[in-house]
């Protein structure tokens, strides 16, 4: 290609709009709060067989949560930028 019809691609992060940022955020939120219940709660261990279901699915959402948070800061999707 000639020089003068190259044009320069530059690009930024989706930041905040990325789905993982927003997956993870709520799976966070949402881990914390069961964890919470789970730890200060009624633990209903009739109902559930013997485990604390909200201790454990807090902990594996708060896990699953955060990293989400943490690929999407490793490696963020690159968005070309458009020039009109």
């Amino acid at each position: 290609m000639p020089a003068n019809t190259v044009e320069s691609r530059r690009t930024h992060s989706a930041g905040l709009f990325d789905i993982r940022n927003i997956i993870g955020a709520l799976l966070t939120i949402y881990g914390v709060i069961c964890l919470l219940m789970g730890l200060f709660g009624d633990p209903e261990t009739d109902k559930t067989g013997g485990p604390n279901a909200n201790l454990w699915s807090g902990l594996v959402m708060l896990v699953v949560g955060v990293a989400f948070i943490a690929w999407a800061r490793l490696k963020p999707v690159k968005v070309p930028e458009v020039k009109e």
